[in-house]
C-alpha cells in the first residue's frame, strides 16, 4: 500500500518535510507580503532608473568639451547619473523600512533639482514627483483599508466606527 498523496492545501509540518511530498525537494520559506505602497514606490523608482540613465546621457551629450553646466567637466553628468541610479537601485529593496521612503523623497527632490543642468528635467522631475506623491497617498490609503478589513475578519464581533 502506498502513502496517501498530500492535499494541495496541506502545510508542511516541519522544516524537514518537503513541500509537495517528494523527498529531496527543499522547503521554501514563506514570502514576505509587500504593502501596496511599497509595490507602487518600487515601480516608480524602477521607471526612474531608466529615465535618469537617459537623462544623464542627454546632459552629457549636450555638454561642451570646455565645460558643461556650471563649468563642470563633461564627465560629471555621467558620474552624477550613475550615483543617482545607484541610489535608486539600492532604495528599492530597502522600502520594507519606513526610513527608506524618506530616501525616496530625497531622490525625488534630487531629480527635480537636476533641472538646473537641463531645464527639461524640471518637467520630468515634476512628473515623477507627482507620481511619487500619488503612490504614497493612494498606497497608504489602500494599505489602511486592507488592514481594517483584515482586522474585521480577525475579530468579527467588533465593528469599526
Amino acid at each position: 500500500m502506498t502513502a496517501a498523496a498530500p492535499n494541495p492545501g496541506d502545510e508542511p509540518m516541519g522544516a524537514d518535510q518537503p513541500v509537495d511530498g517528494i523527498e529531496g525537494d527543499p522547503v521554501r520559506p514563506a514570502r514576505r507580503v509587500r504593502s501596496v505602497r511599497e509595490s507602487l514606490a518600487s515601480i516608480v523608482l524602477t521607471f526612474e532608473i531608466v529615465v535618469v540613465f537617459l537623462a544623464a546621457l542627454v546632459i552629457w551629450g549636450l555638454s561642451r568639451e570646455d565645460g558643461g553646466a556650471f563649468g563642470l567637466p563633461s564627465w560629471v553628468p555621467l558620474a552624477a547619473g550613475g550615483v543617482v541610479i545607484l541610489g535608486l537601485v539600492l532604495t528599492i529593496p530597502l522600502l520594507r523600512y519606513e526610513w527608506a521612503y524618506v530616501l525616496g523623497w530625497a531622490l525625488q527632490a534630487l531629480l527635480i533639482l537636476s533641472g538646473l543642468l537641463n531645464p527639461a528635467m524640471f518637467v520630468v522631475g515634476a512628473l515623477f514627483g507627482g507620481m511619487w506623491v500619488y503612490c504614497m497617498i493612494v498606497g497608504a490609503r489602500i494599505d489602511r483599508a486592507r488592514a481594517a478589513e483584515a482586522a474585521a475578519v480577525a475579530d468579527p464581533g467588533k465593528e469599526s466606527a
